[in-house]
C-alpha cells in the first residue's frame, strides 16, 4: 500500500503517537509524517505509507497555514499556554487593530528567530529541551524562516488571532512572543491549529475515527492520496517509454531543454510518478536520480 493520508491530528497525541498508531491500523512500518506538531495542537499532519515514505523531506519542506491565538500580558519558559509563567504585565492599553496591523507589517517577509529552549532543534548533537529540562544555558542557533503571509484575524480584549503562511521551520510559538514584543507586552502563543501542508487541507483529512471505521486494506487504500498530490510544488516532467525504463534503473540522464522553476523535479510516465531528479552538481548537461519509485508495491 502506497499513498499519503492527510490526517486530523487530534490534540494529545505527539506526532510519533500517530504513525506509532497509522502503523498498527494499517499494518506496516513503512509510515513516516511530515513536520511534527506539539502535542496539544491539531492540524493537518500528512502520514506517508509505504513508498510515499520516499518523499517525506520534500513534502516537509512546504508552506504551512496556521490559525494561532496569541495572548498578551504574560510570558512562558515554553512560549505557548503549557510553560510556567516567566514574566508578567498587566495589559492597561489594549492595541487596536490599526496598532497589532502596523507591528504586524514588521514580521512579513523573511525574518530571523531564536527557537524556543523547549524546542527539538540540536545544539552539540544534544536537542535544547534537554538543556531546558537540565536548567543549563546555550547559545541558540538564529534562523532565516518565511512569513508569506500574516494576517490578523480577530480580537478579544488583550487576546487575538492570527493567519500565518509561512516556510518550514518556523515557530509560531516563538512569532507569537516576538510580535507581543514589539507590542510592548509579554506574551504567549494560547492556541495553534495547522489548517494546510502543502496542498493537503483541513478538507482533505480523515480522523482516526474515520480510520477505524475501514474494515480492510482495499477500504483503508481509499483514503489515500496518490504520491503525486504530495509533489506539487515540484516542476514536472513526463517521458516516453524508454526513457522510463532508465529512469527506473536510476540512470542519469541528459538534462532536458525545458524551463525548471525548481532544482529538483518529478519525472512522469503515463501519470504515475518514477522518480525525483535533480541537475547533477558536477555535469550541469545531465540530471542525476534524488528519488526512484518502484512500481511493482
Amino acid at each position: 500500500m502506497n499513498g499519503i493520508l492527510p490526517l486530523w491530528k487530534p490534540a494529545g497525541m505527539t506526532s510519533h503517537d500517530c504513525v506509532s498508531r497509522i502503523r498498527k491500523l494499517f499494518g506496516t512500518k513503512k509510515v513516516g509524517h511530515t513536520g511534527t506538531l506539539d502535542p496539544q495542537v491539531e492540524g493537518v499532519l500528512p502520514i506517508c505509507i509505504g513508498q510515499a515514505t520516499k518523499i517525506v523531506p520534500f513534502l516537509t519542506d512546504t508552506k504551512k497555514v496556521y490559525i494561532a491565538e496569541l495572548s498578551l500580558g504574560t510570558s512562558t519558559d515554553t512560549e505557548d499556554a503549557e510553560g510556567e509563567i516567566i514574566a508578567k504585565k498587566e495589559v492597561q492599553h489594549v492595541p487596536s487593530s490599526e496598532e497589532i496591523e502596523k507591528v504586524l507589517g514588521e514580521f512579513r517577509g523573511k525574518i530571523i528567530q531564536v527557537p524556543p529552549m523547549y524546542s527539538a532543534v540540536k545544539v552539540n548533537g544534544k536537542k535544547l529541551y534537554e538543556y531546558a529540562r537540565a536548567n543549563e544555558k546555550v547559545d541558540r542557533p538564529k534562523r532565516e524562516v518565511n512569513i508569506h503571509h500574516l494576517q490578523l484575524l480577530e480580537t478579544d480584549e488583550n487576546k487575538f488571532k492570527l493567519k500565518v503562511v509561512c516556510s518550514k521551520g518556523t515557530y509560531i510559538r516563538t512569532l507569537c512572543v516576538d510580535i507581543g514584543k514589539a507590542l510592548g507586552y509579554p506574551a504567549h502563543m494560547s492556541g495553534l491549529l495547522r489548517t494546510e501542508t502543502g496542498s493537503f487541507t483541513e478538507e482533505d483529512t480523515v480522523s482516526f475515527k474515520q480510520i477505524e471505521e475501514k474494515a480492510d486494506s482495499q477500504q483503508q487504500s481509499e483514503l489515500l492520496f496518490p504520491i503525486i498530490r504530495g509533489l506539487l510544488h515540484l516542476d514536472h516532467y513526463s517521458v516516453d517509454d524508454e526513457t522510463s525504463k532508465k529512469v527506473l534503473f536510476g540512470q542519469k540522464l541528459t538534462k532536458p531543454v525545458i524551463n525548471l522553476s525548481t532544482d529538483q523535479f518529478v519525472i512522469l510516465y503515463q501519470g504515475e510518478v518514477l522518480a525525483i531528479y535533480q541537475t547533477h552538481p558536477e555535469k550541469l548537461n545531465q540530471i542525476k536520480p534524488v528519488r526512484v519509485f518502484s512500481l511493482k508495491d
